[in-house]
């Protein structure tokens, strides 16, 4: 085997390089063929982290700018959808059901996630599940399109996603891909479980023990690679997530977390007018949140599971969506 830029090909371009890195006769994309950006970033590639930079500007001459990746992004945010309207999108019965699916086709991976990262099936069934729809739907663009076009031509968040470029470009080299052959979401996610790059250097694991991680199309990688997520977040074996909660008096909105992060433990909340039914100790610290449900206003206490699930999308119904759909998995499970 032979290296061209840091990914083993055989002389015959046996990883589909040809055309790319110079094994042959291809079209040449030229969108960032004479950006001074591009050069600069082969050039930090090339002196801190080992690439070769002939290889990484024939690299970029087949890399495409595209302009619905910058239309999407840029796309004025829609209202914020109340917890009435949002629920719905995530909690139907094909999802419950191809997850109990799912579930039964990965037991034994799902069973061995749970003995070695402490994180419940369901829990890492109904990531998959948000994210993908259990692998149905991981995205189609190439990751390399995605990440150049938002390193370099998205100048809000452009240092951020040219992290994720580089970041991209290691995992390449180290899981010995061609990295114009992995897809993704317009923002760069990959696989089904959404990761994007940097987060699966961090958290992405072999879990099949076959020598490479591939959470593209190895669900069995996919599900070690949620729970090693969880696990290295804090998530807590057989933790609560989420405890529904009353509220009285004058003071209560005042134990409203403003933001995701724990500000205020159980006891706090109690003397704010807030309870739970289930015996929470008062040193907890928790997310106190409302919710505009379809049956009126819905006010819960997330626990620090609850925190772990926010920290995969910081978003409380995001964590609410999850946590529910693992609920319903589980009745659902049960009744079959």
């Amino acid at each position: 085997m032979q290296k061209l830029g840091g990914w083993s090909v055989s002389k015959a371009c046996a990883l589909a390089l040809a055309g790319l890195l110079g094994c042959g006769p291809h079209a040449v994309a030229a969108d960032y063929q004479q950006s001074a950006q591009v050069a600069e970033f082969i050039e930090e590639m090339s002196r801190d982290y080992g690439f070769v930079s002939e290889q990484l500007t024939e690299l970029f001459a087949g890399v495409e700018r595209k302009q619905a990746i910058l239309d999407a992004i840029s796309r004025p945010a829609e209202r914020v959808k109340p917890w009435s309207e949002y629920r719905p999108i995530f909690i139907t019965d094909a999802r419950i059901s191809r997850g109990v699916d799912f579930w039964k086709q990965h037991e034994a991976a799902l069973q061995k996630a749970e003995a070695e990262y402490g994180v419940p099936p369901q829990f890492i069934v109904a990531i998959i599940g948000v994210e993908t729809f259990y692998g149905g739907n991981t995205g189609s663009w190439r990751v390399m399109d995605a990440l150049s076009t938002l390193a370099f031509d998205y100048p809000p968040r452009a240092p951020f996603f040219r992290k994720e470029l580089r970041e991209f470009l290691m995992l390449t080299r180290e899981e010995q891909v061609e990295p114009l052959s992995l897809k993704g979401s317009y923002a760069g996610a990959m696989g089904l479980p959404q990761f994007m790059p940097s987060s699966f250097r961090a958290y992405a694991v072999d879990f099949d023990g076959d020598g490479r991680i591939n959470i593209w199309t190895n669900p069995v990688d996919a599900i070690g690679s949620v729970a090693s997520y969880f696990k290295q977040h804090g998530w807590q074996a057989a933790g609560q997530v989420a405890s529904r909660a009353r509220v009285q008096g004058a003071t209560f909105e005042q134990g409203l977390t403003q933001g995701l992060d724990p500000v205020k433990n159980v006891a706090e909340l109690e003397t704010l007018g807030w309870s739970s039914d289930d015996g929470l100790a008062s040193d907890l610290p928790v997310t106190a949140f409302r919710l505009d449900g379809a049956e009126g206003e819905e006010y819960w206490m997330g626990l620090p599971n609850f925190y772990v699930i926010t920290r995969y999308n910081r978003s409380v119904m995001y964590a609410m969506a999850v946590n529910q759909l693992a609920e319903l998995l589980v009745a659902a499970r049960g009744s079959n």
